[in-house]
């Protein structure tokens, strides 16, 4: 029974800062390193025989420190379409700042539907049309060989990857939190199937 265990990554900087992050390259901050090793502490004993990341390195990073706190050494493969969602114009600013200039609602909007896209950036809906392809060829590929698999990435990569594994509606997958440093652990069988959830 092939497990998949789903992390987000540790706090980044710009989590602490309450900023729209997406593909801005922002490291972690010490707290974040502290859940990411408290997460390998958690999944101390399990087998593990591959890991995923995006390109970004706040997941990057997050994995090394897993798999240092198991210890394991894996082969990794690294994959931009795991990357966060792409907040477009609002990566970098302050979301409470936001919140002040257009309103509660609309800036609930921009980061909770599934289908609106804030300005120049991706929309949820977008995010899964760039990771799920990825997901199923490259990810459930290792899954139906048997293989354990580690994927460290972000909120919404992984909140796409749980929609599609979960058969989540937008509704539901909009309203799903995923702590960093957090990990989500599934039991598959070979079809991708989920048999078991835990958050652990």
């Amino acid at each position: 029974m092939p497990k998949l265990v789903l992390v987000r990554h540790g706090q980044s900087l710009w989590n602490q800062e309450n900023r729209f992050t997406g593909w801005i390259d922002v490291p972690l901050t010490a707290q974040g390193e502290q859940e990411a090793r408290n997460a390998g502490e958690r999944l101390r004993g399990l087998k593990l025989d591959v890991a995923y990341t995006s390109a970004l390195k706040r997941a990057a990073r997050t994995l090394d420190i897993i798999l240092a706190t198991i210890p394991l050494d894996l082969p990794i493969i690294s994959d931009k379409a795991l990357n966060e969602r792409d907040y477009g114009d609002l990566s970098g600013l302050n979301k409470d700042e936001m919140r002040a200039k257009y309103g509660e609602e609309q800036v609930h909007v921009w980061r909770r539907s599934f289908d609106v896209r804030p300005p120049g950036g991706e929309a949820l809906k977008d995010t899964a049309e760039r990771t799920l392809p990825f997901f199923e060829r490259a990810i459930m590929g290792d899954i139906r060989q048997g293989k354990n698999v580690l994927v460290a990435a972000h909120g919404n990569s992984n909140r796409s990857i749980v929609m599609g594994l979960e058969n989540m509606s937008p509704d539901a997958i909009v309203a799903l939190e995923l702590a960093t440093g957090v990990p989500r652990i599934y039991d598959l069988d070979t079809s991708g199937a989920v048999l078991n959830v835990s958050m652990d």
